[in-house]
């Protein structure tokens, strides 16, 4: 791991759990595998003592009229419908990866996490500038977050592992040479040494 990365302060750092929810992460093929790591890393986040903020889509019945139907997004969700409204349980965060009480949860309605939401002042809002994305999919809200939190000068860093794609060779692509442009990629097994203090007398 690059010596930039042993920096990072948990107490400065948030996780984003993005677009975990019940009917995107049913469609996977591998959902349990990504679930379960996914777990692991919230759970190593918050041990070690960084936030843990989670990213959802959902619509409530004036949101779905306010896209134009110029967006290539409209037709989709117009044919999702009411799946997608904010009180359908196909839009809650799963289970297993579900907040708690004091995390940042924000509901989107578009691709990135920060367009539509007030992520990014509640994040400066506790001090947070080094972001670690989790998210379903790769070629969706993981890019559209990447590209955005680097605009706004976050240190971004993608977990590999816990993000997914149902194109396996686009996830790859991404992860292995787009995203490095601008993120440092990990995978959830290098959480625990990334946000744990560095013992000075082994430098």
């Amino acid at each position: 791991m690059a010596d930039a990365l042993h920096s990072i302060d948990p107490q400065h750092t948030a996780l984003l759990v993005m677009d975990y929810q019940v009917q995107i992460v049913d469609a996977l093929s591998d959902a349990d595998a990504l679930l379960s790591r996914t777990a692991d890393a919230i759970a190593t986040v918050r041990r070690l003592g960084g936030r843990i903020g989670y990213v959802r889509v959902a619509f409530e019945d004036s949101d779905y009229a306010a896209i134009p139907s110029t967006n290539k997004m409209a037709a989709r969700v117009a044919a999702m419908g009411e799946t997608l409204h904010s009180e359908s349980p196909a839009t809650a965060v799963h289970a297993q990866v579900a907040p708690e009480a004091g995390d940042i949860v924000v509901r989107k309605t578009r691709v990135g996490a920060f367009s539509t939401t007030n992520l990014d002042e509640q994040l400066r809002g506790r001090g947070i500038n080094s972001l670690i994305l989790a998210g379903i999919s790769t070629s969706g809200v993981v890019l559209s977050t990447v590209r955005d939190a680097a605009d706004r000068d976050y240190q971004v860093l993608v977990l590999s592992d816990a993000c997914a794609d149902r194109e396996p060779d686009v996830h790859a692509f991404l992860t292995g040479k787009i995203f490095p442009r601008q993120a440092d990629v990990i995978t959830t097994t290098q959480l625990e040494e990334l946000l744990s203090p560095r013992d000075s007398a082994s430098e």
